[in-house]
């Protein structure tokens, strides 16, 4: 009875202990403090007297995501697992064996080897099924899960054993892992004479360098295509860097403004090495953050001409704040302005995350024709010439060029997500690359005389079923030059690298040739748009 007592009196006994504490935090009105207290209160109550034991790193985890849930739809928290591999994303390498994988029918599939990496100098091809990772079968183990088998530090060594197609038996590789780099870049080549084309997929510590590296291959191009579709952003170091690169020293980029951290401008800090040519930047709706400032920056001080779709609008500022656990949590302490003073961020409610994805998907619910009507947002001019800007909804392009769904169907999209025109496209690689090599040594010779063929056509409709796709006649009329573009891009990409892949697809974009039109025509359709300096 005794111990019974004094049990209940320790549990009472913190409350009254802190009445003056709590008390003086209210009378100051740190509800911060307030509310903490209160907060360690409640823990220490459920672990002292839950009915069951709780695992307190769950709770704890859950607490935080669902209290960022009820901010902004960009405030974030990251595991000590997904800080590493967040790491790995920015610093632009990490190590490991140099190939770049797909799981496809449960199996390990080698989509690309990256050049000089220690799989090319041992001879792993693409194609090639990994189904042993040191002794351990990998065959139904999940993509994450076999990355981590085949990633470790430079130096060490991993054997691994493959099936390759058109070859009895197993092979098997002993690889010495190495420091392989993530490259940025997807595509960098004349598009047309005086004309430089560059793909950067993210912004990463790397991005600049391959750059600059991409821009002096040229050789002193009069015109750059800069193609940041599908870029969700990255390094803000970098994105000012690229900025930079088109305008002079002392030109405002992009400021900042928040609630307890001090407004910033940010400008070039540099003379830009490309002043006195044309630009274009392409942009599309998943282009964000660290996109939409470079081409917010070039659009405002009309250096650039903008083609496209409407960007993301992701236009809030996140620090990360480690925690002692290695985890992370991303705040959001401010908002990104343009040059013109524009916000990027598209509207928000708090605590409302799925209903701003939502919102971003019905953009272009007719018809793929982004919704937006500039009656509704503030116009800004822009800095030289004064054209009409706008406010709010990320970055809307001054040609707008609406996607092409002409030749989309259910079955087309049922094709793609279930890796059908991937695989086929492997099928045919297994028993033709030599042959197709041989055929067409270069991508301009595939992109002039290779087509797929009715007996391929045929093959792609039987594996489809295969992998419960079923046929549908009317559809695959609709989609078949998609299909056979698709498929055309696979076996390019494979031949011939990323840049041979947009070589190929880049001739029927409907964007690029926009682009090059507007190039063309550069008086008329971009009048005073800087291209001696500003």
């Amino acid at each position: 009875m005794k111990k019974y007592f004094i049990l209940i009196l320790l549990l009472f006994i913190p409350p009254a202990l802190s009445a003056q504490r709590i008390g003086r935090a209210a009378a100051t009105g740190d509800d911060a403090t307030l509310q903490l207290e209160k907060f360690n209160y409640f823990f220490r109550y459920l672990n002292g007297s839950y009915i069951e034991k709780v695992d307190d790193a769950e709770l704890i985890e859950t607490a935080i995501k669902d209290i960022l849930a009820e901010l902004d739809p960009h405030s974030s928290y990251h595991s000590p697992e997904e800080m590493v591999e967040v790491a790995e994303s920015f610093d632009g390498k990490f190590s490991g064996i140099g190939v770049q994988i797909n799981i496809l029918n449960d199996t390990l599939h080698v989509a690309s080897v990256i050049s000089g990496g220690p799989s090319e100098e041992v001879g792993l091809y693409p194609n090639d099924r990994i189904v042993e990772v040191d002794g351990t079968d990998i065959v139904g183990m999940n993509q994450t899960d076999a990355v981590k088998l085949l990633r470790g530090p430079k130096g060490t060594t991993v054997n691994i054993v493959v099936v390759r197609p058109g070859q009895a038996g197993k092979l098997g590789f002993r690889i010495v892992r190495d420091d392989i780099s993530l490259e940025t870049i997807d595509a960098a080549y004349m598009i047309r004479p005086g004309v430089g084309y560059i793909r950067v997929n993210r912004f990463a510590h790397t991005t600049m360098s391959e750059f600059r590296e991409a821009y002096k291959s040229f050789d002193s191009p009069g015109a750059l295509i800069l193609d940041l579709r599908s870029n969700g952003g990255g390094l803000l170091t970098q994105s000012i860097e690229m900025a930079n690169f088109f305008l002079p020293r002392g030109s405002l980029i992009v400021s900042t403004q928040g609630r307890t951290v001090p407004s910033e401008e940010i400008r070039a800090p540099q003379q830009g090495t490309f002043l006195k040519g044309k630009v274009i930047v392409l942009i599309d709706e998943f282009s964000a953050s660290a996109s939409e400032i470079v081409a917010g920056a070039l659009q405002d001080w009309d250096r650039a001409v903008i083609v496209g779709r409407r960007s993301f609008g992701k236009g809030l500022v996140q620090r990360q704040f480690p925690l002692p656990d290695g985890s992370a949590v991303n705040i959001t302490v401010s908002k990104y302005l343009t040059p013109s003073g524009r916000a990027i961020q598209r509207p928000f409610e708090k605590g409302k995350g799925s209903d701003y994805y939502e919102q971003f998907v019905n953009r272009f619910a007719s018809g793929y024709r982004d919704s937006l009507n500039t009656a509704d947002f503030e116009r800004f001019p822009t800095l030289r010439l004064g054209k009409s800007v706008y406010e709010g909804g990320g970055i809307y392009p001054d040609y707008y060029i609406e996607a092409d769904t002409s030749g989309y169907s259910d079955y087309y999209g049922s094709l793609i997500r279930k890796g059908v025109i991937f695989e086929q496209s492997n099928l045919i690689l297994d028993r033709s690359r030599n042959r197709l090599i041989e055929e067409f040594p270069t991508v301009e010779d595939f992109g002039d005389r290779y087509s797929v063929g009715e007996d391929t056509f045929r093959e792609l409709i039987r594996l489809g079923e295969e992998r419960e796709v079923p046929f549908v006649e009317a559809d695959f009329e609709v989609s078949k030059e998609s299909i056979a573009d698709r498929l055309r891009f696979y076996l390019a990409r494979n031949l011939y690298g990323e840049t041979g892949a947009y070589i190929l697809s880049n001739e029927k974009d409907a964007v690029v040739s926009k682009a090059l039109e507007v190039l063309q025509n550069w008086e008329i359709e971009a009048e005073g748009i800087a291209t001696d300096g500003i």
